[in-house]
C-alpha cells in the first residue's frame, strides 16, 4: 500500500486551468481579429470627411494703415464624432445636448447611429469651456480638432469694409472675399488705407445722424482726391463681423449701401453739369440764365423748390440749387458731351475699389431730351455712394480723377483728366459759395473752408417716386483753397424735425459739417481762421463763438 499515488484530483484542477487561460487567449484573438477586420475593411476616421484633418487654414491678418490689428485668426476646437465607435448614440447625443442646448438631439442621434459614416461634424468653434464640459462627459467616439476661425476685435468697426470668413476659412463678404486669396498665401498684415480713428469718427456720425434723423440707412465717405486712398466708409447700420451668422439672410445690417447700395443722390449733380458746361465752353462763368419760370419739356414741368429772382449766375445756380438753371445748361452743353463727362468721371461704370459687392450703376435706357434734363440735376441715375465720391474727387483734385483703393500697397493709382484746372478751380469757388452763402451753409466748419454741394432727391418706390421721402446727401471737398480730400455723406429717408424739413440742406449737410469737424486735424488739416469775419456763414460765426467758449 506504500506505494500507491493519489494525485487525481490535482490534475483535474491544472486541466480547468489550462482551460481556462486557453479560453480566455481565444477571446483575445477573437477581439483582435474583429478589430483587424474593422481596420482592413473600413475606412478610417481621418479619411472620412477630408476637410476634417488638413491643416488648418490661416488667414493673414488686416490692419489699418497706422498697423492697428482689425481682423486676425485665432486658434479654436471642433467637435466631430465617429459613428462606428459608438455603441450607444442617443446617450452619446443626449450627452452633447447638456453641453449645447440648442442641438437637434434627434438629428443628431440619427447622425450617430449611421455606422456607414466615419466621420460626423457635432459643433464648430467651441469656447475652452464648452470644449472642457464635452471631455468631462467621457463618450466615447468623440474627439476634437484644432481650427483657425476669423476674429474681429474692433467689432462693428469697419465691418462692412472687412467682410467675414466662413467657418472652413473662405473669404465670404468685403475685403475678405476680394482679397482672398492674398489672404491666405500670404504671411504679412494685409494693409488698409483706411485710418481707424477716422473710420471711428465717421461710423459715429452716422450712427448719431441716424438717430437724430430717424434715416432707414445711411451711408459715408472719406476719399483722399490726389492718390484715391479710402480714408473712411461707412454703412448704417453697423454690422459685426463676428455675429455675422446670427443675423437674418434680409437683415438691413448685411447690406453695404456705401459700396453695394445704389442711390439716385439729385442736385450733387449739378456741378458736373456745371463743369462740363464750362470746360467745353458751352457756357461761360459770366452768363446768366432766366429761373423766373418752370421748364417744360417732354411735357415734363421742371421747377424749382426755391425759387430766384431775376436771372442767375452759374454760380448762383449752383449755391442756390436751380433745377431750371441747370437743366437750361444740360441744354447749352447737349446730350452727348453730358454722357462724355459722366463716362470720364466713371459714373458709368461699378467702382474698382476693392471690396465685394461694388454695385453697377442703374442708367437710362436712353438719354433722350427729358432723360437728359433729369440726369443733369441727379435723378434718373442711381448710382453707388463710393462711385459718386470718386466722380466729385474732380473738383478736389486739378480735374483729374484717380483711381480709388482700400489696399494700402505702394502701387501708383492711375489718373485720368476729365477738366482742366482752371474748370476745376472756378467750379470749386461756387462749391464755397453754397457753403458760405446758399443750401449747404450747415456744413461750414470754421477753419477748414467747406466746399460743397447738396442733393434732395425724392426716394424711388414702385411705380413710380415717394412724395414724402427723400434721399439726401452732400457732397463736399476741403480746405477749398487747396483741397485734397472729399466726404459724401448718404442719408436714406431722413425724417422732418422741429423747426427743419426732409431736405439734405437740414440733414446730410450738418451731417458733414460734423464729419470735418472731427477728422479734418487726424489728417493733418491745419486750421485757418483769418478769414472768418463778414461774408461768413452763421454756421461760420456758430462754430467759432463755440469753439472760443471752450
Amino acid at each position: 500500500m506504500d506505494n500507491v499515488r493519489f494525485d487525481g484530483p490535482a490534475e483535474g484542477a491544472s486541466m480547468r486551468t489550462k482551460l481556462v487561460s486557453l479560453c480566455t487567449c481565444l477571446g483575445f484573438a477573437v477581439i483582435a481579429g474583429k478589430a483587424g477586420m474593422v481596420a482592413m475593411t473600413s475606412q478610417p476616421a481621418d479619411q472620412g470627411d477630408s476637410r476634417a484633418f488638413e491643416d488648418p487654414i490661416r488667414r493673414a491678418d488686416i490692419v489699418d494703415r497706422n498697423g492697428e490689428l482689425l481682423a486676425t485668426s485665432v486658434a479654436v476646437y471642433s467637435l466631430f464624432a465617429d459613428p462606428r465607435a459608438i455603441w450607444d448614440p442617443a446617450e452619446v447625443a443626449s450627452g452633447i445636448g447638456r453641453v449645447f442646448p440648442d442641438i437637434d438631439v434627434d438629428k443628431l442621434t440619427a447622425d450617430l447611429s449611421d455606422k456607414e459614416r466615419a466621420f460626423v461634424w457635432v459643433r464648430r468653434g467651441l469656447t475652452p469651456r464648452q470644449r472642457q464640459a464635452v471631455f468631462d462627459l467621457g463618450l466615447e467616439g468623440l474627439d476634437f480638432r484644432e481650427e483657425s476661425r476669423r476674429a474681429y476685435p474692433r467689432g462693428t468697426l469697419a465691418g462692412h469694409i472687412l467682410g467675414y470668413a466662413g467657418t472652413d476659412g473662405q473669404g465670404l463678404a468685403g475685403v475678405e472675399y476680394a482679397m482672398d486669396s492674398e489672404l491666405l498665401s500670404s504671411r504679412e498684415p494685409l494693409k488698409l488705407t483706411i485710418d481707424s480713428n477716422v473710420q471711428f469718427a465717421l461710423e459715429a456720425e452716422l450712427a448719431a445722424a441716424a438717430g437724430e434723423y430717424g434715416v432707414e440707412g445711411g451711408a459715408g465717405v472719406i476719399l483722399n482726391a490726389r492718390n484715391g486712398e479710402v480714408m473712411g466708409l461707412a454703412s448704417w447700420p453697423p454690422i459685426d463681423p463676428n455675429r455675422v451668422l446670427e443675423l437674418d439672410r434680409d437683415d438691413p445690417a448685411r447690406l453695404n449701401r456705401a459700396v453695394g447700395a445704389l442711390f439716385e443722390l439729385g442736385s450733387v449733380y449739378k456741378p458736373l453739369t456745371v463743369a462740363a458746361a464750362l470746360d467745353t465752353g458751352a457756357i461761360r462763368p459770366s452768363d446768366r440764365f432766366d429761373v423766373r419760370e418752370p421748364l417744360v419739356i417732354s411735357g415734363r414741368a421742371i421747377h424749382d423748390d426755391h425759387p430766384i429772382s431775376g436771372h442767375a449766375s452759374p454760380t448762383r445756380i449752383v449755391a442756390d440749387s436751380s433745377n431750371i438753371g441747370t437743366v437750361k445748361i444740360a441744354i447749352m452743353l447737349g446730350a452727348r458731351r453730358q454722357q462724355e463727362m459722366l463716362a470720364a468721371v466713371g459714373l458709368f461704370d461699378r467702382s474698382p475699389v476693392e471690396v465685394a459687392g461694388s454695385a453697377a450703376p442703374l442708367l437710362p435706357e436712353q438719354f433722350d431730351e427729358i432723360h437728359a434734363a433729369t440726369v443733369s440735376y441727379g435723378h434718373g441715375i442711381a448710382v453707388s455712394p463710393m462711385a459718386f465720391a470718386t466722380a466729385f474727387s474732380v473738383f478736389a483734385n486739378g480735374g483729374e480723377v484717380v483711381e480709388p483703393t482700400i489696399i494700402m500697397d505702394g502701387k501708383r493709382r492711375r489718373t485720368r483728366r476729365v477738366i482742366s484746372a482752371p474748370t476745376a478751380a472756378v467750379v470749386t469757388r461756387m462749391l464755397r459759395e453754397a457753403v458760405v452763402d446758399g443750401t449747404g451753409r450747415f456744413a461750414e466748419v470754421a477753419g477748414y473752408r467747406v466746399a460743397g454741394k447738396t442733393g434732395t432727391a425724392e426716394k424711388p418706390i414702385a411705380g413710380g417716386y415717394a412724395h414724402d421721402e427723400n434721399i439726401s446727401s452732400f457732397a463736399a471737398i476741403f480746405p477749398a483753397d487747396s483741397p485734397d480730400y472729399v466726404v459724401l455723406i448718404v442719408l436714406d429717408a431722413p425724417k422732418a424735425g422741429a423747426g427743419r424739413g426732409r431736405t439734405a440742406g437740414f440733414n446730410a449737410a450738418p451731417t458733414a459739417g460734423r464729419v470735418i469737424e472731427r477728422v479734418a486735424p487726424m489728417l493733418g488739416v491745419e486750421p485757418k481762421f483769418e478769414d472768418l469775419g463778414r461774408g461768413d456763414s452763421p454756421m461760420v460765426r456758430s462754430v467759432s463763438q463755440r469753439r472760443s467758449s471752450l
